[in-house]
């Protein structure tokens, strides 16, 4: 993951913490989402992101996205790997796990850093 990515990546990753400290879950969940979108083409970062929704889902209480998680616990790093994540999909079980989304322009802006330098 290029620097400022990860950036841009953790950043979004600390919102949600703060957030969900605070009792925001509505937030925390905004910015869940939004790692997600900048974390599924790397395996790593895309599996902490599924295991803070599944951590998130706990202690809000949301059953149907604490199962909703577990398959996607399983298959984010092997998705990443093979270069099969659905862009833009924001990783909740309210979208299915292989549908592709659009990619809000100021995500977009953030994962230009990951394109390779045009020749």
């Amino acid at each position: 993951m290029h620097p400022t990515l990860r950036a841009h990546f953790d950043h979004e990753l600390q919102s949600a913490s703060e957030s969900q400290t605070r009792g925001d879950f509505q937030a925390a969940w905004h910015f869940l989402e939004r790692a997600h979108v900048l974390s599924q083409a790397h395996a790593w970062p895309h599996l902490q992101v599924h295991g803070a929704m599944f951590v998130w889902a706990w202690r809000h209480g949301d059953v149907r996205e604490l199962f909703g998680q577990l398959p996607r616990l399983l298959l984010a790093a092997p998705g990443s790997w093979l270069g099969r994540a659905p862009l833009g999909n924001t990783g909740g079980s309210n979208v299915g796990i292989f549908t592709p989304l659009p990619i809000p322009e100021d995500l977009q802006v953030m994962l230009r850093h990951e394109a390779p330098p045009a020749p």
